[in-house]
């Protein structure tokens, strides 16, 4: 989920904003921002770095746009499948012909607050839990993205990177978003640098502290938004066993 505001963002991850009036494969709405409910297909906030609009020979520049959540191949003939294609392992993200273009020239951040995971309980229910950094910044989870031209002209989708899940972490899921420091910004953005030591699973330190809160169930109907999502609640035990 992500809550924060498109100055805080655009501060944050020191970007422009690439909004209605851009042009060409540029082109692209004001970034959605305040979103407690992800769902595939939804708008999400991407950071890309490419020439200004209309400026296609120029230097590149941080740019803060929306992306559909569910990467669609620009080869593709419709869009089927792009909810499948929310999350691209990191394992086989490099050699998947629906990940591997983007992998090599178009990789981008994905701005959260936190994300949602549903961890197994001792009376072999699932209990909805936040992942969230608590009092500390927002993440930045390592994504790809791709223009697809569909019958409303062209779009810009976008995939998140997972990995195996590290620390406390793996008690909720056995997978979790690739999380890049800020110090690995830059050049996970570079379409000139090599991604491939970028897609090591997170230093512990990057992880240390992640709240793992306990949520109420209304988080798993797409249609329930708000901040009242992610408030805690007393959950019944959670099984304690690492996938």
């Amino acid at each position: 989920m992500q809550a924060r505001s498109l100055d805080d963002l655009l501060a944050d991850f020191e970007a422009k904003l690439v909004g209605a009036d851009a042009v060409a494969d540029d082109a692209a709405d004001e970034p959605a921002v305040a979103d407690y409910n992800v769902a595939p297909t939804k708008p999400v906030p991407v950071v890309v770095y490419r020439p200004r609009p209309g400026d296609r020979g120029g230097p590149p520049v941080r740019h803060l746009r929306t992306a559909r959540w569910g990467l669609v191949p620009s080869w593709a003939r419709d869009a089927t499948g792009a909810a499948k294609r929310i999350n691209a392992r990191v394992e086989t993200v490099a050699t998947t012909p629906v990940f591997r273009l983007a992998l090599a020239r178009r990789r981008c951040l994905v701005p959260a607050d936190g994300w949602y995971e549903w961890a197994r309980r001792e009376d072999g229910g699932r209990q909805p839990t936040y992942l969230n950094p608590g009092d500390r910044a927002g993440l930045a989870f390592a994504g790809l993205y791709e223009f697809w031209s569909g019958p409303a002209g062209k779009v810009t989708t976008c995939t998140i990177i997972t990995t195996a899940a590290v620390g406390e972490l793996r008690t909720v899921h056995d997978r979790m978003p690739l999380l890049l420091p800020r110090a690995a910004w830059a050049g996970w953005l570079d379409p000139a640098g090599d991604p491939a030591p970028l897609l090591a699973p997170p230093a512990p330190e990057l992880v240390a502290g992640i709240e793992l809160r306990p949520v109420g169930a209304a988080v798993g109907n797409v249609t329930n938004e708000g901040p009242g999502l992610i408030a805690p609640v007393s959950p019944a035990p959670v099984a304690q066993t690492l996938f």
